[in-house]
């Protein structure tokens, strides 16, 4: 989301940004872009980018994996964490938003370190079982949220034991704690939530930074 829902008071936004975000002119310029779209929303605000590049450095990542590309502001923020020796692969249905990713990863001398895979979701996790079973350090799901939990069970597969799963958007814009919502995408959210509470094979924290992340540990 490109506002964080809940800081309605701009000043204390400000303020927040002013004093904890270490963005490089690269990420500064891919922001400022990622704003001008329509659907600049589907980004993760700045500070949310900073926390995933924190987690990635205080789990020492070798090989993080990310479900929903779109410019590329989280897999920019995370690969300039990361040592040079490491991986992230990061997937995408179209190309319209990624060509926008590629450019400002590569301005920023990371692209050797991202691996971009183009198509349906489910299908690019399902190819990489073979390869990539229980390899991954650290997951960063953002994508269709219609197919969140079917994300989680193949990130199971994937991400190592003591390894971290991040789910974006759980809070929804408020529209979870409706019982009556049926839509989609809110529905498969709350079933989401509901299975992380109690699947015992992951300990979770669920955080109220910006639209609602939570991060799942993989016991």
């Amino acid at each position: 989301m490109a506002q964080n829902n809940l800081f309605s008071n701009s000043k204390l936004l400000e303020y927040l940004r002013q004093f904890s975000l270490r963005e490089t002119e690269t990420q500064k310029a891919l922001r400022d872009q990622t704003n001008k779209l329509e659907e600049s929303s589907w980004a993760v605000v700045p500070e949310q980018a900073q926390f995933l590049a924190l987690l990635a450095k205080v789990i020492n990542a070798k090989m993080i994996l990310e479900v929903g590309t779109f410019t590329g502001v989280s897999s920019l923020a995370m690969a300039l964490a990361i040592e040079k020796d490491c991986q992230i692969i990061t997937c995408d249905m179209e190309t319209k938003y990624t060509d926008i990713a590629q450019r400002y990863w590569a301005e920023a001398k990371v692209d050797d370190k991202i691996e971009l895979i183009i198509g349906p979701a489910l299908n690019t996790l399902e190819s990489l079982l073979d390869k990539y079973l229980e390899k991954f350090d650290l997951i960063f799901i953002d994508a269709n949220k219609k197919d969140y939990v079917s994300y989680y069970e193949f990130g199971y597969q994937l991400v190592r034991k003591h390894g971290l799963i991040i789910f974006d958007n759980v809070l929804w814009d408020g529209k979870v704690i409706n019982p009556n919502n049926n839509e989609k995408s809110t529905v498969a959210i709350q079933r989401l939530n509901s299975k992380l509470l109690h699947d015992d094979r992951v300990s979770i924290s669920m955080l109220p930074i910006n639209d609602g992340i939570t991060i799942a540990y993989k016991n």
